[in-house]
Protein backbone atom coordinates (compact mmCIF):
# COMPACT_ATOMS: atom_id res chain seq x y z
CA UNK A 1 0.00 0.00 0.00
CA UNK A 2 2.93 2.25 0.77
CA UNK A 3 4.97 1.40 -2.36
CA UNK A 4 1.84 2.48 -4.49
CA UNK A 5 1.39 5.73 -2.44
CA UNK A 6 4.79 6.74 -3.61
CA UNK A 7 2.75 7.25 -6.91
CA UNK A 8 0.72 10.40 -6.06
CA UNK A 9 1.30 13.24 -7.80
CA UNK A 10 1.69 16.87 -5.68
CA UNK A 11 -1.95 17.63 -6.57
CA UNK A 12 -2.69 14.01 -4.95
CA UNK A 13 -0.97 14.58 -1.77
CA UNK A 14 -1.94 17.96 -1.46
CA UNK A 15 -5.48 16.69 -1.65
CA UNK A 16 -4.99 13.44 0.51
CA UNK A 17 -3.67 15.84 3.07
CA UNK A 18 -6.68 18.35 2.71
CA UNK A 19 -8.93 15.46 3.13
CA UNK A 20 -7.07 14.42 6.71
CA UNK A 21 -6.96 18.10 8.05
CA UNK A 22 -10.63 18.03 7.09
CA UNK A 23 -11.20 15.31 8.83
CA UNK A 24 -9.84 16.21 12.08
CA UNK A 25 -11.30 19.56 11.83
CA UNK A 26 -14.67 17.72 11.70
CA UNK A 27 -13.75 15.67 14.48
CA UNK A 28 -12.88 18.52 16.84
CA UNK A 29 -15.82 21.07 15.87
CA UNK A 30 -17.77 18.07 15.44
CA UNK A 31 -19.01 18.61 11.84
CA UNK A 32 -20.68 15.51 10.31
CA UNK A 33 -21.23 17.69 6.96
CA UNK A 34 -17.50 18.17 7.07
CA UNK A 35 -16.46 14.69 7.93
CA UNK A 36 -18.46 13.39 4.94
CA UNK A 37 -16.77 15.84 2.84
CA UNK A 38 -13.03 14.60 4.34
CA UNK A 39 -13.93 10.93 3.96
CA UNK A 40 -14.53 11.75 -0.10
CA UNK A 41 -11.52 14.03 -0.09
CA UNK A 42 -9.22 11.67 1.47
CA UNK A 43 -10.93 8.42 -0.70
CA UNK A 44 -10.92 9.63 -3.98
CA UNK A 45 -6.88 9.88 -4.42
CA UNK A 46 -6.58 6.04 -2.56
CA UNK A 47 -9.14 5.28 -4.89
CA UNK A 48 -7.39 6.32 -8.26
CA UNK A 49 -4.04 5.00 -6.78
CA UNK A 50 -5.88 1.60 -6.36
CA UNK A 51 -6.84 1.76 -10.27
CA UNK A 52 -3.83 2.83 -11.68
CA UNK A 53 -1.95 0.63 -9.66
CA UNK A 54 -4.13 -2.18 -11.16
CA UNK A 55 -3.66 -1.15 -14.76
CA UNK A 56 -0.40 -0.73 -14.72
CA UNK A 57 -0.24 -4.54 -14.82
CA UNK A 58 -2.23 -5.16 -17.78
CA UNK A 59 0.05 -3.15 -20.25
CA UNK A 60 2.29 -4.57 -22.54
CA UNK A 61 4.57 -3.65 -25.33
CA UNK A 62 6.69 -4.80 -27.92
CA UNK A 63 9.64 -2.98 -30.46
CA UNK A 64 10.09 -3.61 -33.87
CA UNK A 65 13.28 -2.06 -36.21
CA UNK A 66 11.83 -1.64 -39.34
CA UNK A 67 15.36 -1.63 -41.10
CA UNK A 68 17.89 -4.20 -40.55
CA UNK A 69 20.32 -1.47 -40.79
CA UNK A 70 20.69 1.64 -41.24
CA UNK A 71 23.18 4.13 -43.33
CA UNK A 72 24.90 7.33 -41.37
CA UNK A 73 22.37 10.35 -42.53
CA UNK A 74 20.05 8.22 -43.85
CA UNK A 75 16.19 7.18 -42.39
CA UNK A 76 15.01 4.59 -40.45
CA UNK A 77 12.15 3.87 -38.75
CA UNK A 78 10.95 1.40 -35.28
CA UNK A 79 7.74 0.46 -34.40
CA UNK A 80 5.77 -0.11 -31.00
CA UNK A 81 3.01 -1.79 -30.30
CA UNK A 82 0.87 -1.23 -26.83
CA UNK A 83 -2.00 -3.39 -26.04
CA UNK A 84 -3.79 -4.75 -22.52
CA UNK A 85 -3.72 -7.62 -21.50
CA UNK A 86 -6.43 -8.00 -19.40
CA UNK A 87 -9.93 -6.34 -18.30
CA UNK A 88 -8.84 -3.08 -16.34
CA UNK A 89 -9.09 -0.21 -18.34
CA UNK A 90 -6.07 1.91 -18.47
CA UNK A 91 -5.96 5.92 -18.15
CA UNK A 92 -3.88 8.10 -20.47
CA UNK A 93 -0.32 6.35 -21.10
CA UNK A 94 3.03 8.43 -21.75
CA UNK A 95 5.50 6.80 -23.71
CA UNK A 96 9.16 7.02 -23.78
CA UNK A 97 11.22 5.48 -25.65
CA UNK A 98 14.99 5.55 -24.51
CA UNK A 99 16.86 7.05 -27.91
CA UNK A 100 20.90 8.11 -28.28
CA UNK A 101 21.05 11.93 -29.25
CA UNK A 102 23.23 10.29 -32.24
CA UNK A 103 20.04 8.87 -33.60
CA UNK A 104 17.59 11.72 -33.43
CA UNK A 105 14.99 13.95 -30.65
CA UNK A 106 13.62 11.43 -27.78
CA UNK A 107 10.27 10.16 -28.49
CA UNK A 108 6.67 10.52 -26.70
CA UNK A 109 3.58 9.53 -27.36
CA UNK A 110 0.24 9.77 -25.35
CA UNK A 111 -2.43 7.04 -25.69
CA UNK A 112 -5.67 8.11 -24.29
CA UNK A 113 -7.38 4.65 -24.29
CA UNK A 114 -6.18 1.19 -25.46
CA UNK A 115 -8.81 -1.01 -26.78
CA UNK A 116 -9.41 -4.65 -25.24
CA UNK A 117 -9.22 -7.76 -26.88
CA UNK A 118 -5.39 -7.34 -27.19
CA UNK A 119 -5.30 -5.22 -30.47
CA UNK A 120 -2.12 -3.63 -30.57
CA UNK A 121 -1.72 0.00 -30.96
CA UNK A 122 0.98 0.45 -33.49
CA UNK A 123 3.26 3.75 -32.87
CA UNK A 124 6.49 4.44 -35.32
CA UNK A 125 8.91 7.20 -34.76
CA UNK A 126 12.08 7.99 -37.68
CA UNK A 127 15.62 7.93 -36.51
CA UNK A 128 18.12 9.48 -38.37
CA UNK A 129 21.51 8.60 -36.66
CA UNK A 130 24.50 11.11 -37.08
CA UNK A 131 27.42 9.00 -36.77
CA UNK A 132 27.41 4.75 -37.14
CA UNK A 133 27.97 2.26 -34.51
CA UNK A 134 26.28 -0.05 -32.70
CA UNK A 135 23.61 1.62 -30.77
CA UNK A 136 20.99 0.81 -27.69
CA UNK A 137 17.42 1.82 -28.15
CA UNK A 138 15.30 1.69 -25.31
CA UNK A 139 14.65 0.90 -22.53
CA UNK A 140 10.47 1.62 -23.36
CA UNK A 141 8.87 3.68 -19.93
CA UNK A 142 5.30 3.76 -20.07
CA UNK A 143 3.69 6.56 -17.67
CA UNK A 144 0.40 5.66 -16.61
CA UNK A 145 -1.61 9.01 -14.68
CA UNK A 146 -5.75 9.27 -14.26
CA UNK A 147 -7.30 11.78 -15.38
CA UNK A 148 -7.25 13.63 -12.80
CA UNK A 149 -3.57 14.21 -12.28
CA UNK A 150 -3.44 12.71 -9.36
CA UNK A 151 -1.45 9.86 -9.18
CA UNK A 152 1.15 8.00 -11.96
CA UNK A 153 3.34 5.17 -12.07
CA UNK A 154 6.08 3.84 -14.08
CA UNK A 155 6.83 1.13 -15.56
CA UNK A 156 9.33 -0.05 -17.96
CA UNK A 157 7.79 -2.49 -20.98
CA UNK A 158 10.65 -3.34 -23.08
CA UNK A 159 14.23 -3.52 -23.05
CA UNK A 160 17.00 -2.52 -24.84
CA UNK A 161 16.88 -3.49 -28.77
CA UNK A 162 20.41 -2.90 -30.90
CA UNK A 163 20.28 -0.71 -33.40
CA UNK A 164 23.15 -1.35 -36.19
CA UNK A 165 24.16 1.89 -37.92
CA UNK A 166 26.76 1.31 -41.00
CA UNK A 167 28.75 3.41 -42.69
CA UNK A 168 27.27 5.59 -45.65
CA UNK A 169 28.07 3.86 -49.04
CA UNK A 170 29.26 5.70 -52.13
CA UNK A 171 28.82 4.72 -55.70
CA UNK A 172 32.00 3.94 -57.35
CA UNK A 173 33.15 3.48 -60.75
CA UNK A 174 36.11 1.91 -62.61
CA UNK A 175 39.10 -0.24 -60.83
CA UNK A 176 42.74 0.98 -60.55
CA UNK A 177 45.10 -0.38 -63.37
CA UNK A 178 46.15 -3.71 -63.84
CA UNK A 179 43.75 -5.20 -61.30
CA UNK A 180 42.11 -8.53 -62.45
CA UNK A 181 39.21 -9.93 -61.68
CA UNK A 182 39.79 -13.17 -62.13
CA UNK A 183 39.73 -13.64 -66.09
CA UNK A 184 41.54 -11.91 -69.05
CA UNK A 185 45.60 -11.85 -69.97
CA UNK A 186 46.10 -10.58 -65.93
CA UNK A 187 44.67 -13.89 -64.29
CA UNK A 188 46.34 -16.57 -66.63
CA UNK A 189 49.94 -14.84 -65.93
CA UNK A 190 49.36 -15.21 -62.96
CA UNK A 191 48.16 -18.61 -63.17
CA UNK A 192 51.35 -19.64 -65.11
CA UNK A 193 53.55 -18.13 -62.46
CA UNK A 194 52.26 -19.79 -59.40
CA UNK A 195 50.74 -16.35 -57.84
CA UNK A 196 46.98 -17.72 -58.12
CA UNK A 197 45.27 -20.62 -56.33
CA UNK A 198 46.44 -24.40 -56.49
CA UNK A 199 44.67 -26.02 -59.82
CA UNK A 200 43.37 -29.41 -59.42
CA UNK A 201 45.03 -31.21 -62.47
CA UNK A 202 43.79 -35.32 -61.62
CA UNK A 203 41.72 -36.90 -58.73
CA UNK A 204 40.55 -39.96 -57.84
CA UNK A 205 38.34 -41.71 -59.81
CA UNK A 206 34.79 -42.07 -58.80
CA UNK A 207 31.76 -44.11 -59.81
CA UNK A 208 29.94 -42.21 -62.68
CA UNK A 209 33.00 -39.97 -64.02
CA UNK A 210 33.45 -40.17 -67.90
CA UNK A 211 36.32 -42.70 -68.73
CA UNK A 212 37.34 -39.95 -71.61
CA UNK A 213 38.96 -37.95 -68.85
CA UNK A 214 40.76 -40.81 -67.44
CA UNK A 215 44.62 -39.81 -67.39
CA UNK A 216 46.34 -42.74 -68.20
CA UNK A 217 49.90 -41.36 -67.24
CA UNK A 218 48.69 -40.36 -63.44
CA UNK A 219 47.09 -43.90 -63.32
CA UNK A 220 50.09 -45.80 -63.96
CA UNK A 221 52.26 -43.77 -61.97
CA UNK A 222 49.70 -44.03 -58.75
CA UNK A 223 48.77 -47.82 -59.36
CA UNK A 224 45.16 -46.09 -58.96
CA UNK A 225 42.36 -44.66 -61.47
CA UNK A 226 42.77 -41.00 -61.55
CA UNK A 227 40.78 -38.75 -63.86
CA UNK A 228 41.02 -35.07 -65.24
CA UNK A 229 39.68 -32.47 -63.72
CA UNK A 230 38.97 -29.29 -66.08
CA UNK A 231 41.10 -26.20 -64.69
CA UNK A 232 39.37 -23.74 -62.90
CA UNK A 233 40.24 -19.81 -63.43
CA UNK A 234 41.65 -17.90 -60.85
CA UNK A 235 39.01 -15.89 -59.03
CA UNK A 236 41.46 -12.96 -58.21
CA UNK A 237 41.45 -11.26 -54.56
CA UNK A 238 41.44 -7.84 -53.13
CA UNK A 239 42.89 -7.04 -49.30
CA UNK A 240 41.65 -3.65 -47.88
CA UNK A 241 43.55 -2.61 -44.87
CA UNK A 242 42.06 -0.34 -42.35
CA UNK A 243 44.06 2.02 -40.42
CA UNK A 244 41.99 3.12 -37.56
CA UNK A 245 44.19 3.72 -34.82
CA UNK A 246 43.33 6.52 -32.46
CA UNK A 247 46.93 8.37 -32.73
CA UNK A 248 46.49 8.04 -36.36
CA UNK A 249 44.02 10.17 -37.03
CA UNK A 250 42.34 13.63 -35.80
CA UNK A 251 39.20 15.73 -35.76
CA UNK A 252 36.00 14.70 -34.05
CA UNK A 253 32.68 12.84 -34.36
CA UNK A 254 30.62 12.62 -38.03
CA UNK A 255 33.69 14.91 -39.58
CA UNK A 256 36.71 13.13 -38.08
CA UNK A 257 39.34 11.69 -40.36
CA UNK A 258 38.87 8.44 -39.31
CA UNK A 259 34.99 8.48 -40.26
CA UNK A 260 36.14 9.66 -43.69
CA UNK A 261 38.00 5.85 -43.77
CA UNK A 262 35.45 3.91 -42.91
CA UNK A 263 33.24 5.64 -45.56
CA UNK A 264 36.05 5.41 -48.35
CA UNK A 265 36.79 1.23 -46.86
CA UNK A 266 32.58 0.81 -47.38
CA UNK A 267 32.13 2.11 -50.57
CA UNK A 268 35.55 0.34 -51.99
CA UNK A 269 34.98 -3.02 -50.15
CA UNK A 270 30.80 -3.12 -51.84
CA UNK A 271 32.12 -2.19 -55.23
CA UNK A 272 34.94 -4.67 -55.28
CA UNK A 273 32.72 -6.96 -54.41
CA UNK A 274 30.22 -6.17 -56.96
CA UNK A 275 32.78 -6.40 -59.64
CA UNK A 276 33.27 -9.83 -58.66
CA UNK A 277 36.41 -9.59 -56.43
CA UNK A 278 37.17 -11.53 -53.23
CA UNK A 279 37.34 -8.90 -50.85
CA UNK A 280 39.28 -9.38 -47.27
CA UNK A 281 38.63 -6.31 -44.89
CA UNK A 282 41.69 -6.76 -42.19
CA UNK A 283 42.67 -3.95 -39.71
CA UNK A 284 46.26 -1.86 -39.57
CA UNK A 285 47.58 -5.40 -37.59
CA UNK A 286 46.48 -7.86 -39.95
CA UNK A 287 43.03 -8.82 -37.97
CA UNK A 288 40.88 -10.04 -40.00
CA UNK A 289 37.64 -7.87 -39.69
CA UNK A 290 35.42 -9.51 -42.47
CA UNK A 291 36.12 -12.09 -45.20
CA UNK A 292 33.63 -11.38 -48.18
CA UNK A 293 33.92 -14.96 -49.92
CA UNK A 294 33.08 -16.11 -46.98
CA UNK A 295 29.49 -14.84 -47.02
CA UNK A 296 28.82 -15.28 -50.39
CA UNK A 297 25.33 -13.70 -52.01
CA UNK A 298 23.57 -10.55 -50.49
CA UNK A 299 25.04 -11.60 -46.80
CA UNK A 300 28.75 -10.52 -47.71
CA UNK A 301 28.05 -6.58 -48.12
CA UNK A 302 26.12 -6.75 -44.71
CA UNK A 303 29.28 -8.57 -43.09
CA UNK A 304 31.55 -5.71 -44.36
CA UNK A 305 29.47 -3.11 -42.95
CA UNK A 306 28.87 -4.86 -39.68
CA UNK A 307 32.30 -5.08 -39.23
CA UNK A 308 32.96 -1.41 -40.07
CA UNK A 309 29.55 -0.44 -37.85
CA UNK A 310 31.54 -1.65 -34.79
CA UNK A 311 34.98 -0.55 -35.50
CA UNK A 312 36.56 1.67 -32.37
CA UNK A 313 39.58 3.65 -32.54
CA UNK A 314 42.91 1.36 -31.44
CA UNK A 315 45.45 2.26 -28.61
CA UNK A 316 48.44 1.04 -30.54
CA UNK A 317 50.76 3.31 -31.33
CA UNK A 318 52.65 1.81 -34.43
CA UNK A 319 51.72 -0.45 -37.01
CA UNK A 320 53.01 -3.45 -36.48
CA UNK A 321 52.98 -6.70 -38.78
CA UNK A 322 54.37 -10.27 -38.83
CA UNK A 323 53.03 -11.04 -41.77
CA UNK A 324 52.23 -9.90 -45.34
CA UNK A 325 48.57 -8.73 -44.42
CA UNK A 326 47.33 -9.21 -47.72
CA UNK A 327 48.22 -12.48 -47.91
CA UNK A 328 49.66 -12.24 -51.68
CA UNK A 329 46.55 -10.77 -52.52
CA UNK A 330 46.44 -6.85 -53.94
CA UNK A 331 46.25 -4.29 -51.39
CA UNK A 332 44.59 -1.47 -50.57
CA UNK A 333 46.07 0.37 -47.47
CA UNK A 334 43.68 3.47 -46.18
CA UNK A 335 46.37 5.24 -43.54
CA UNK A 336 46.05 7.85 -41.28
CA UNK A 337 49.32 9.45 -40.08
CA UNK A 338 52.38 6.48 -40.83
CA UNK A 339 55.61 6.90 -39.43
CA UNK A 340 58.85 5.45 -41.21
CA UNK A 341 58.40 2.73 -38.74
CA UNK A 342 55.15 1.69 -39.94
CA UNK A 343 55.70 2.45 -43.77
CA UNK A 344 58.75 -0.22 -43.14
CA UNK A 345 56.16 -2.67 -41.77
CA UNK A 346 54.19 -2.52 -44.30
CA UNK A 347 55.96 -2.64 -47.12
CA UNK A 348 58.73 -5.19 -45.95
CA UNK A 349 56.41 -8.42 -45.81
CA UNK A 350 54.83 -7.28 -49.64
CA UNK A 351 56.45 -8.91 -52.65
CA UNK A 352 57.99 -5.85 -54.77
CA UNK A 353 55.76 -7.36 -58.13
CA UNK A 354 52.40 -7.26 -55.84
CA UNK A 355 50.12 -4.63 -56.42
CA UNK A 356 50.29 -2.07 -53.28
CA UNK A 357 48.29 1.16 -53.53
CA UNK A 358 47.50 3.31 -50.31
CA UNK A 359 45.35 6.21 -49.94
CA UNK A 360 47.16 8.26 -47.15
CA UNK A 361 45.07 10.65 -45.38
CA UNK A 362 46.67 14.30 -44.65
CA UNK A 363 44.87 13.89 -41.07
CA UNK A 364 46.99 17.56 -40.01
CA UNK A 365 44.25 19.11 -42.50
CA UNK A 366 41.51 17.42 -40.52
CA UNK A 367 42.91 18.77 -36.88
CA UNK A 368 42.43 22.13 -38.28
CA UNK A 369 39.18 21.57 -38.92
CA UNK A 370 38.66 24.05 -42.30
CA UNK A 371 41.32 21.83 -44.29
CA UNK A 372 44.21 24.65 -44.18
CA UNK A 373 46.61 23.02 -41.69
CA UNK A 374 50.25 22.37 -43.70
CA UNK A 375 50.70 18.91 -43.79
CA UNK A 376 51.97 18.91 -46.84
CA UNK A 377 55.17 18.32 -45.88
CA UNK A 378 54.95 15.46 -43.45
CA UNK A 379 52.51 13.37 -45.65
CA UNK A 380 54.91 14.15 -48.73
CA UNK A 381 57.77 12.36 -47.32
CA UNK A 382 55.58 9.21 -45.86
CA UNK A 383 54.43 9.04 -49.65
CA UNK A 384 57.79 8.99 -51.06
CA UNK A 385 58.83 6.07 -48.73
CA UNK A 386 55.89 4.47 -49.72
CA UNK A 387 56.42 4.60 -53.65
CA UNK A 388 59.82 4.09 -53.75
CA UNK A 389 58.93 0.89 -52.57
CA UNK A 390 56.57 0.40 -55.49
CA UNK A 391 53.25 1.09 -54.32
CA UNK A 392 50.58 3.80 -55.57
CA UNK A 393 49.74 6.32 -53.50
CA UNK A 394 46.91 8.98 -53.46
CA UNK A 395 46.71 11.84 -50.49
CA UNK A 396 43.26 12.56 -49.69
CA UNK A 397 42.03 15.96 -47.71
CA UNK A 398 39.15 17.04 -45.52
CA UNK A 399 37.67 18.93 -49.19
CA UNK A 400 37.87 15.70 -51.32
CA UNK A 401 35.05 13.00 -51.38
CA UNK A 402 35.24 9.66 -51.33
CA UNK A 403 34.46 9.05 -55.49
CA UNK A 404 36.97 11.59 -56.39
CA UNK A 405 40.04 10.22 -54.69
CA UNK A 406 38.76 6.47 -55.86
CA UNK A 407 38.79 8.34 -59.43
CA UNK A 408 42.48 9.54 -58.41
CA UNK A 409 43.36 5.72 -57.41
CA UNK A 410 42.13 4.14 -60.37
CA UNK A 411 44.38 6.27 -62.62
CA UNK A 412 47.47 5.48 -60.09
CA UNK A 413 49.94 2.83 -61.18
CA UNK A 414 52.20 1.58 -58.57
CA UNK A 415 56.05 2.08 -59.80
CA UNK A 416 56.57 -1.37 -58.69
CA UNK A 417 53.95 -3.45 -60.09
CA UNK A 418 54.26 -6.05 -62.97
CA UNK A 419 52.04 -8.26 -64.48
CA UNK A 420 53.78 -11.24 -63.50
CA UNK A 421 54.54 -11.09 -59.64
CA UNK A 422 57.71 -11.83 -58.17
CA UNK A 423 59.15 -12.06 -54.84
CA UNK A 424 60.73 -9.88 -53.01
Amino acid sequence: MFRSLSGLTTRGRCLLAAGVAAGLCAVVLNERDLLRVAVFVVALPLCVVALASASRMTISASRSLLTERVPVGAHGEVQLDIWRTGRMPAGDVLLEDGLPYTLGARPRFVVERLPAHRRPVPLRYPVQPTLRGVHRIGPLRATITDPFGLCEFDRDLVPHSRLVVVPRVTTLWGLPRGTGLGSGEDSNIRLHTGQGETDVVVRQYRQGDDLRKVHWRSTARRDEMMVRVEERPWHSGTTVLLDHRASAHRGSGAHSSLEWAVEFTASVCLHLNKTGQRVRLVSEHGRLLADAAQHGGPGSAGAVLDSLAAVQPAHERDIVLSADPAQGQELIAVLGSVGTESVHELTRHRARGTRSYAVLLDTAAWESGDGTADGDVAVGDTAALLRAAGWGVVVAKPGRSVPDVWAELCRTTAPGASLIGGGS
